[in-house]
């Protein structure tokens, strides 16, 4: 792993250093916190009543102007805190917090500004001095898996920025404390709106922008990154949507490496069972298609207004074994009753319905190879490129057996209660449900 250079406030002596921390499975820090244990306990508590400590005051340097410095780090949550180090600018540029500041922002990590929480820990809204809105995910502390997952979203999303990623605004490392702290976005996500109790439905036009700022989003990773970046859990909660609705794709915590010239990456399977693509279910080969399989469930949910596994019963088979030969049939006849969603009333353009549904049908085949890449489902939906570009790979299809073994193992991960759980086949994303 590349190392970082991080800043830090000394608690302890007032003054400000930086280190060079190579990140591993230890719990070393960047930060020196003094004799400071408290700020060990993982995040929530500390207790409501929390009070940020009043840091020594110290010379400012580098030809800034302090008052201009300490502007943006005083304000209506207690005392002044301390300004960043000069080289560290604040905004949405990465830079690093201390554990005062971060609490500071999210009122003690109270449970009124908590968002939502899951198997890696807690996500809560803050709130910085100078008015910025951010979102801080905490992971709980002693988790192997969680500080995987932190030097892993770090690592990879300091590298990206694109319109449709969500922005990483900062970090922190405090003893066995880990912290990501994020852009926040207003409108929760898309599996709120979906399947959640929203009370908004989203229309036609919403649900196709969705889609497409979210195909770009991944697009990017696959195809203008070096070397590509594998998501590994695409699907409705790791889809934020902004004060306008649009997309941007969340949650790098499952993401890996590729390089360019490996066909697959052999890893321990991990993301949430309905989006998990044939081939990496059963095998745990991992390619960039795999993404695309997740997505084209994900397009399905757009389309339909269904869940990716229905738990109720009502329908036996995934969202995607149900909906592909009705996605044969519309595009055959062009009547896409049976499968879109009854609260768009029939409210849609057709042709765009076509594109979506081509698309879906395209990106969930039994086959990886036979995948569209994601720049040409970004090309098709824009309606810049010919549907027969999606059908190079002939008609989505199945076979016997791996249907059977698909059927198999969700009855395995039912029988587990892993589905549904803060697990690996569960609900990892952590930032959603609640607005504040």
């Amino acid at each position: 792993m590349p190392y970082y250079t991080s800043t830090g406030f000394n608690v302890g002596s007032g003054q400000y250093q930086q280190q060079q921390q190579q990140y591993n499975n230890q719990s070393d820090h960047v930060m020196n916190l003094g004799n400071n244990n408290w700020m060990n306990s993982p995040p929530p508590p500390p207790p409501g009543n929390w009070q940020p400590s009043q840091p020594p005051t110290m010379p400012v340097s580098g030809g800034l102007n302090s008052s201009d410095m300490s502007s943006n780090y005083s304000g209506p949550h207690g005392p002044a805190l301390p300004p960043p180090h000069p080289s560290v600018a604040l905004g949405f540029n990465q830079s690093t917090f201390t554990y005062d500041e971060l609490a500071a922002a999210t009122q003690g990590f109270s449970q009124a500004r908590l968002l939502g929480q899951g198997g890696f820990g807690y996500v809560h809204k803050g709130i910085l001095p100078n008015g910025k809105e951010i979102a801080v995910k905490s992971l709980k502390a002693g988790s192997g898996q969680g500080e995987r997952e932190f030097q892993a979203e770090v690592d990879i999303i300091s590298r990206v920025h694109h319109r449709f990623l969500v922005s990483l605004v900062g970090y922190c490392i405090a003893g066995g404390q880990r912290m990501l702290v994020y852009e926040f976005l207003p409108n929760d996500t898309l599996e709120f709106h979906l399947h959640g109790k929203s009370g908004v439905i989203l229309d036609w036009t919403t649900r196709l922008r969705i889609a497409l700022g979210s195909a770009k989003g991944l697009a990017y990773l696959h195809e203008d990154c070096h070397p590509k970046i594998i998501h590994r859990d695409i699907k409705a909660s790791n889809i934020l949507l902004d004060e306008s609705f649009e997309a941007k794709v969340a949650d790098f915590g499952l993401a890996k490496l590729s390089q360019d010239n490996v066909t697959h990456v052999s890893t321990r399977i991990m993301g949430t069972f309905g989006y998990l693509a044939p081939e990496y279910a059963s095998s745990g080969k991992l390619t960039d298609r795999s993404d695309v399989f997740s997505f084209g469930v994900m397009l399905l949910e757009l389309i339909t207004g269904r869940r990716p596994v229905d738990l109720t019963g009502e329908m036996e088979d995934s969202l995607a074994d149900w909906a592909r030969p009705l996605c044969i049939n519309a595009a055959q006849d062009g009547d896409y009753s049976e499968l879109a969603d009854p609260r768009l009333e029939n409210q849609y353009e057709p042709n765009e319905m076509a594109r979506m549904v081509s698309c879906a049908a395209a990106a969930v085949r039994h086959s990886a190879r036979r995948r569209p890449k994601m720049s040409q489902i970004v090309r098709a939906l824009e309606g810049d490129a010919s549907l027969d570009d999606l059908n190079e790979g002939g008609k989505p299809g199945e076979t016997s057996t791996y249907s059977a073994d698909m059927k198999n193992f969700r009855r395995v991960a039912l029988d587990s209660q892993e589905y549904g759980a803060s697990s690996e086949y569960g609900n990892t994303n952590e930032y959603e449900q609640r607005r504040i």
